[in-house]
C-alpha cells in the first residue's frame, strides 16, 4: 500500500542535517532510500539525493517507474534506462550520473561512508553493496552515517505501525506452525512451514501489506546452537525447536526468537526457560528511557553468569529493529547511549550446551515512557 508522507520523521532527518550544516543526503543503501522516500528499489538500481530544504529526488530504473509512481513521497523522480544501446555500461553507471547531477548544487553533502550493514532490496538474494567509483564522485562528502543512524533510532507514529504488522504476520506465521510441527519433520520442512506462510499469508496482509518476506533460522533439540544453517536434522519429541526468524514487510522489520515443543517438554529445557525469562524481564524492566545500553549488557550476560552460564550468550543481547532487522543502537559493554523513548529494541537472552541444545527468547519491544511495550502477540514461553 502507498503510506501518506511521513513529515515527522523527514523533519527530524532535517533538523539533524541542519546541526551538522549538511546542505543534502546523498543514500544508496535501500534502507535509507526506503527512510527518506518510501521507495523499496528491485535491485540496488537506485538512490536519493534529500536536502535539507525542498523536495528529494528519487533516481531509478524506467521498469521501477510504476513502483516509483505509486509509492514514492516524492514527485521529483529521475529515470535511467536499464540498458541502453546508446550507452553500454552498467546501469548503475547512469545511476550515479543522475545522483551527481541532482547533487551538484549542493555545497556540503553527507554520504554513507562507513556503513555497515544495510537491508536487502527486494530481489533480495543479492543485496547491493558500494563501490570505489561511487565514493570518488563525491570527495568532499562529509560521512552522514552517524546521522541516518540518529535520525533511524527514533521511530514515527507511521512507522511503529508498519512494525506492528511485520510482527502481526510474523506471529501468526507461528501460530500456524505450532499447530503443523511434528516430530520427524526436518528442520528445513518445519522453516519452510513458516516462510510459505509469511510470503503467501503476509503478502496482502489486511490489505496494508504489498510485499512480505520471511527468513529464518530454525534448530531442533540438539541442533540448537548460534551461527548455524537450518538443516536436515528430525525435529525432536520433548524438546523445543527454536525457530530465529524475521519479517519484511514493504521494508520494515521485525526479529524474533520463538520456540515450539511437540511433546512434554523436557525438564532440562523448562529449568533453562526459568533462567532465561528470570533474566528477560529483569532486562525489560531496565528498558526505560534513560537507562544505558551498556549496562543492559551488563545486566543480561552477568545474570546467565550468575545462573551457570558464564559467557553467554555469544551473540549480541539487543539491537534497534526498522528499515533493518539489525541496525543501530546496538546493546554492549564497551558502547556508550541511553535507551529514549520511542526506539524499538529487539532484547534477546540465550544460553546453549556443550554439544547442542539450549534456547533464545527473543521479541520487539517499543521503549514508551512508562516503559516497555512487546510488540508481538506470540508468548515467550511455550504453547
Amino acid at each position: 500500500m502507498s503510506w501518506p508522507r511521513d513529515d515527522a520523521k523527514l523533519e527530524r532527518v532535517q533538523a539533524l542535517m541542519a546541526e551538522e550544516g549538511l546542505d543534502a543526503l546523498v543514500v544508496r543503501a535501500p534502507d535509507n532510500v526506503l527512510y527518506l522516500t518510501n521507495f523499496w528499489g528491485m535491485k540496488g538500481y537506485d538512490a536519493a539525493v534529500f536536502p535539507r530544504e525542498g523536495p528529494p529526488v528519487l533516481i531509478t530504473i524506467e521498469p521501477s517507474a510504476a513502483d516509483a509512481a505509486a509509492n514514492a513521497w516524492t514527485t521529483d523522480v529521475v529515470l535511467v534506462p536499464g540498458y541502453d544501446p546508446d550507452d553500454l555500461r552498467p546501469p548503475i553507471s547512469r545511476t550515479l550520473e543522475a545522483v551527481q547531477e541532482a547533487a551538484r548544487s549542493y555545497e556540503k553533502v553527507g554520504l554513507e561512508l562507513s556503513l555497515g550493514t544495510q537491508a536487502s532490496d527486494r530481489m533480495v538474494g543479492e543485496p547491493t553493496t558500494f563501490t570505489k567509483t561511487w565514493f570518488d564522485a563525491f570527495p568532499q562528502a562529509a560521512d552522514a552515517t552517524a546521522l541516518l543512524a540518529r535520525a533511524r533510532a527514533i521511530k514515527t507514529e507511521q512507522e511503529v505501525q508498519r512494525m506492528r504488522l511485520a510482527n502481526e504476520i510474523a506471529s501468526a506465521a507461528m501460530e500456524h506452525v505450532a499447530a503443523e510441527l511434528r516430530p520427524g519433520m526436518k528442520e528445513s520442512e518445519a522453516a519452510a512451514l513458516w516462510q510459505s506462510f509469511v510470503h503467501g499469508e503476509g503478502t496482502g496482509w489486511k490489505g496494508q501489506v504489498e510485499l512480505a518476506l520471511g527468513f529464518s533460522l530454525v534448530w531442533s533439540g540438539p541442533g540448537i546452537r548460534t551461527f548455524t544453517a537450518t538443516g536436515h536434522r528430525p525435529v525432536s519429541k520433548d524438546e523445543p525447536t527454536l525457530f530465529e526468524i524475521w519479517v519484511c514487510a514493504d521494508g520494515y522489520w521485525c526479529d524474533h526468537t520463538k520456540n515450539v515443543c511437540p511433546g512434554t517438554l523436557d525438564p532440562r529445557y523448562d529449568e533453562l526457560l526459568d533462567v532465561l525469562l528470570d533474566v528477560y524481564g529483569r532486562a525489560l524492566e531496565h528498558c526505560r528511557p534513560g537507562a544505558s545500553l551498556a549496562e543492559l549488557d551488563v545486566l543480561i550476560r552477568e545474570g546467565l553468569a550468575a545462573a551457570g552460564y558464564p559467557g553467554q550468550p555469544s551473540h549480541p543481547i539487543a539491537h534497534g529493529v526498522g528499515a533493518r532487522a539489525h541496525e543501530p543502537p546496538y546493546a554492549h559493554q564497551a558502547g556508550t547511549g541511553t535507551i529514549e523513548e520511542g526506539m524499538v529494541l529487539a532484547i534477546e537472552p540465550g544460553a546453549y550446551w556443550e554439544g547442542g541444545g539450549g534456547l533464545r527468547i527473543e521479541d520487539n519491544f517499543l521503549i514508551a515512557a512508562k516503559g516497555p511495550e512487546k510488540l508481538s502477540s506470540y508468548p515467550d514461553d511455550f504453547r
